[in-house]
């Protein structure tokens, strides 16, 4: 579906339900959004990101269910549509594979690995100059299926929370999302040259999350006010909101202490 005037308030089936859950944070549903639905945009968005590669196999049904936590029915109904929209496509015996699209032939962008410690502050100082731009245009430009995308990898994360878990595959699928509605494909092709580097970064952050004072729900809480700037078209909210959390998950990584990058 096409992109709404901006300052247009997004449909019923865009709206956030909000459950209370005494064990964890409220955690959002997007009306009209059924299971089948939001598997399928987190596949896409995995695939979009490049996590599966052109003649790649996907995970097997039972795989892709315990990772998503969902029915196998569920998985086959959501691969059976990744199919009809020819992004898939299946080997009899085989499974899965990822279709090769018409303009796969572009080399890849790529960066230098992370190798120190230093690398991921350097990653995270990359990230505070283009991901807060990526909320801003999100929040302009997003059309009723990105948004979808955003908030199907936000619920996924709402209930890795309240498992008292963190997945860094929906985190990394929340932002790269964002890049995407912006309708701007170096930003997607940035993020999909940063994976590997976010991931680490990523891994470290949730591992700062755990313990006894768990920062699992504030951080939660934090995606979830990007989310609703973004859904409620405010670019400049969605731009502050994205650079306090690239901050905080920064300082959350470094216990505050910055390193000099200058030696």
């Amino acid at each position: 579906m096409g992109s709404r005037e901006n300052g247009a308030a997004a449909p019923e089936a865009c709206d956030v339900a909000i459950e209370e859950d005494r064990a964890g944070p409220r955690l959002p549903r997007t009306r009209q959004t059924p299971l089948v639905t939001q598997v399928y945009q987190l596949l896409l968005a995995q695939i979009s990101a490049g996590d599966f590669r052109p003649d790649e196999r996907l995970p097997g049904e039972n795989e892709l269910a315990a990772r998503f936590q969902v029915s196998r029915p569920v998985v086959r109904d959501a691969l059976k549509r990744l199919r009809d929209d020819g992004l898939i496509y299946s080997r009899q015996g085989a499974g899965s594979f990822v279709r090769v699209a018409a303009e796969e032939s572009q080399p890849a962008l790529g960066y230098a690995p992370v190798e120190t410690i230093a690398d991921i502050q350097r990653c995270y100082e990359f990230r505070l100059t283009i991901e807060p731009d990526h909320a801003y245009h999100a929040a302009l430009r997003w059309n009723d299926a990105a948004l979808d995308r955003i908030a199907a990898a936000l619920a996924l994360m709402g209930d890795a929370t309240r498992a008292h878990r963190h997945r860094e595959d929906a985190d990394y699928a929340f932002h790269t999302a964002i890049a995407e509605a912006t309708n701007n494909h170096y930003y997607m092709s940035s993020m999909q040259a940063l994976k590997d580097h976010i991931s680490v970064g990523m891994k470290f952050h949730g591992v700062s999350l755990m313990g006894p004072s768990s920062g699992l729900s504030g951080v939660y809480e934090e995606h979830r006010g990007i989310f609703d700037a973004i859904r409620e078209r405010d670019g400049e909210t969605a731009r502050s909101r994205m650079r306090r959390h690239l901050e905080g998950s920064r300082d959350r990584v470094f216990e505050g202490r910055a390193l000099d990058l200058s030696l």
